[in-house]
């Protein structure tokens, strides 16, 4: 087993090889007090904006991701990317390994790609995942969060973005299947890839348009914005980073982002019960120590 989680200012100073180790250690032993302390602690003090990136396998997450990170990284961005991968039934590992499809500079220090296996989670994110995106957005500018591939109960990515990017291939039909799966109720940023393709990319537009008008939003959630974008040859890419601005979590966010991990997390754990117990406990102080609560409720 790795040896003992540092504290966050070591990590930040101990390069990849602190952050792999941290890591490492918290997928041994996400419950112990200090793995629970070092999460806490990336919690209070999140510097990245996290994208979650979601769509149906195939629609290009790895290329777009490629390009998000080449431009962010020339504008001196330090960018982190958690690929989502589905699990090995033999190992449980990441199966397809999505960092080699990710383009990178492997000699530089500042950009940190790793694949986690979903663990047979329906919801697409584990728990691990979970705690590491934590520790990666207070370490990194960018943080993006690539989903296995975007199906009807996979929003566990939600839990952790501030802003869900989905993706659309035009020539797919993607957007009359998200008519019947409500996954329109899902993103904040609608990407429609292979821009380059023409005629092709503006039907899909128009049909994502229309499949918005169908679904229903959140009450005060701003309308979805829409980009065209091509991996390609870039076109579109500087639109998109506009449109994935975000303003930073309030308090109340921050408390709800909270509550739904610990509740996630309870519910996988102990099922049931232990969701009545934390409901009945009242999750005192999830504010400042989610994970905490995470590991003392399991363990009892």
């Amino acid at each position: 087993m790795p040896t003992l989680a540092p504290d966050l200012e070591t990590v930040r100073t101990g390069g990849k090889r602190a952050l792999a180790t941290a890591l490492a250690r918290a997928e041994a032993a996400p419950h112990a007090p200090d793995v629970t302390a070092l999460l806490d602690q990336a919690f209070q003090n999140p510097l990245a904006r996290v994208i979650g990136l979601t769509g149906t396998p195939g629609v290009g997450k790895s290329t777009l991701t490629s390009g998000l990170v080449a431009r962010w990284r020339a504008l001196g961005l330090r960018v982190a990317v958690a690929a989502v991968d589905p699990s090995s039934r033999l190992t449980g590992g990441a199966l397809l390994g999505d960092r080699t499809r990710i383009h990178t500079d492997p000699d530089d220090l500042d950009v940190f790609v790793r694949s986690f296996a979903a663990r047979d989670r329906l919801g697409g994110l584990s728990h691990a995942a979970i705690g590491a995106v934590t520790l990666l957005a207070a370490l990194y500018d960018r943080v993006i969060v690539e989903s296995v591939g975007v199906g009807q109960s996979e929003a566990d990515v939600a839990l952790v973005s501030d802003t869900v990017l989905l993706l659309i291939q035009p020539g797919s039909g993607d957007a009359l299947q998200f008519m019947k799966a409500g996954i329109m109720e899902l993103p904040d940023v609608i990407a429609v890839t292979k821009a380059d393709m023409g005629a092709l990319a503006t039907r899909a537009r128009a049909d994502v348009e229309g499949a918005l008008s169908l679904a229903s939003r959140a009450d005060g959630k701003p309308a979805v914005q829409i980009v065209l974008v091509s991996a390609r040859t870039g076109e579109g890419l500087a639109d998109l980073d506009r449109a994935l601005e975000h303003p930073g979590l309030s308090q109340a966010a921050r408390h709800e982002r909270a509550r739904a991990i610990v509740m996630d997390a309870i519910a996988t754990e102990t099922g049931q019960r232990g969701i009545r117990r934390a409901i009945r406990d009242g999750l005192p102080g999830i504010d400042e120590r989610p994970f905490a609560y995470i590991g003392s409720s399991v363990s009892k």
